[in-house]
């Protein structure tokens, strides 16, 4: 199999067409080639390609900064002398300046297949800024890593954000260059762009279902991407970052996770299999304990429960995590009732509106938690119309 990157370097044709073109490269730690040489690197070895400038998104370029709203700054690559500018410093659109360093931009970006993954949103700006400074967008594109399923509620009008780029659901299940399509269409911007395919991509088989295992390392796009395990639960489980539980931050399996010193996770799980069991198809729970050495309760020892999607059982297709962490929601409102689950601090420079609202486009989530009298067919009722919309929307932009 081959990724955007890999067909780019190993394509005279498609390689030819940069010649004589100044090149910008968008890029993070996971933008690697088969043998794990970076992008960078790469392409500066190419005689066709002269790179001018690169950018980094959240989490640098280094991929070294742990938590949201930590901002990298720009320097110059090292080893290659071009500026690096910053899509998450003083500024998350590229600088009118910056757009002249270049001809074309090069958008190589290892996605999750999560609306509110920030590198989402940070193509839709660099398209924006593509348009309106006549600059040519190539995405080397990468597979969803959470395959092709769609869950969750479509972001509301006036929701938009950093972590909600547009009206789409939760988990998408496109890949970077479809929803590049997608942004182009929705949004009507005039900008030559094209997409390197990937060569061999199957979302639907297993046993990676979007992650072709066996055949390609992970790196990790952002420090708690640590395994294909997190990204699979990703959808869901980002829903704790608006929650006081903690998200598994500080120990080695972030984001697959949630607990708190407060709560008893048995009761939970057995409270979520009462309540919906058909929503907890594919996974299996596990309660367990853990002590985050960094972020929320750091130091506490937290009962918690683990989602597992790594074992002989696990159904791609059954597996719906955004209803499991909402279930989890529910059931913890269920056992404590005052419990205080929702954090109110400023996520992703949104101001002014709860976290849990941003992260889910809207107040809908949250209202369902906190009313006593919703269950779990409202929620469906509210949320499937979305998904099926969002199945039709994005198909006239589906590559593979």
């Amino acid at each position: 199999m081959n990724f955007g990157l890999d067909r780019l370097l190993s394509d005279d044709a498609v390689r030819g067409q940069l010649k004589g073109r100044r090149v910008a490269l968008l890029a993070h730690p996971a933008s690697v080639t088969k043998d794990l040489g970076h992008a960078v690197d790469a392409l500066a070895a190419c005689p066709e390609i002269e790179l001018t400038a690169a950018f980094g998104p959240q989490h640098g370029m280094k991929g070294d900064l742990q938590d949201n709203m930590m901002e990298s700054p720009d320097y110059r690559d090292p080893v290659h002398g071009f500026p690096v500018f910053s899509l998450y410093g003083e500024v998350r659109r590229p600088k009118d300046e910056w757009m002249e360093t270049f001809d074309v931009v090069l958008i190589d970006l290892q996605d999750l297949g999560c609306r509110i993954y920030t590198y989402v949103t940070t193509l839709l700006y660099v398209l924006e800024a593509a348009a309106k400074h006549g600059k040519s967008v190539w995405v080397l594109d990468r597979p969803n890593p959470a395959g092709r399923p769609v869950e969750g509620m479509t972001l509301k009008p006036g929701w938009e954000s950093f972590v909600g780029a547009g009206p789409m659901p939760m988990r998408h299940g496109m890949t970077m260059g479809e929803l590049g399509l997608w942004f182009i269409d929705r949004f009507r911007l005039d900008v030559d762009y094209r997409v390197v395919e990937m060569q061999g991509w199957a979302p639907e088989a297993g046993p990676g279902f979007g992650w072709p295992l066996g055949e390609r390392a992970w790196v990790n796009p952002s420090p708690n991407a640590p395994n294909l395990s997190m990204a699979r639960c990703y959808a869901g489980t980002v829903m704790l970052e608006g929650a006081t539980l903690s998200e598994g931050r500080g120990t080695t399996r972030p984001l697959e996770l949630f607990g708190a010193p407060d709560i008893d996770a048995r009761a939970v799980i057995a409270e979520m299999q009462a309540l919906a069991p058909e929503w907890l198809g594919g996974c299996v729970l596990r309660d367990m304990w853990f002590e985050p050495t960094f972020h929320k309760h750091v130091g506490k020892l937290c009962s918690g429960v683990q989602i597992h999607v790594d074992h002989p059982g696990y159904d791609h297709a059954a597996f719906r995590p955004w209803r499991v962490q909402a279930l989890g929601f529910k059931a913890i409102r269920r056992l404590y009732p005052d419990y205080d689950l929702w954090r109110d601090f400023p996520y992703e420079y949104a101001f002014g509106k709860l976290p849990i609202d941003v992260i889910n486009g809207g107040p809908g989530l949250r209202e369902w938690v906190d009313d006593a009298a919703a269950g779990p067919g409202d929620l469906d009722a509210a949320t499937r119309p979305d998904e099926a919309a969002w199945e039709e929307a994005r198909r006239a932009f589906l590559l593979y």
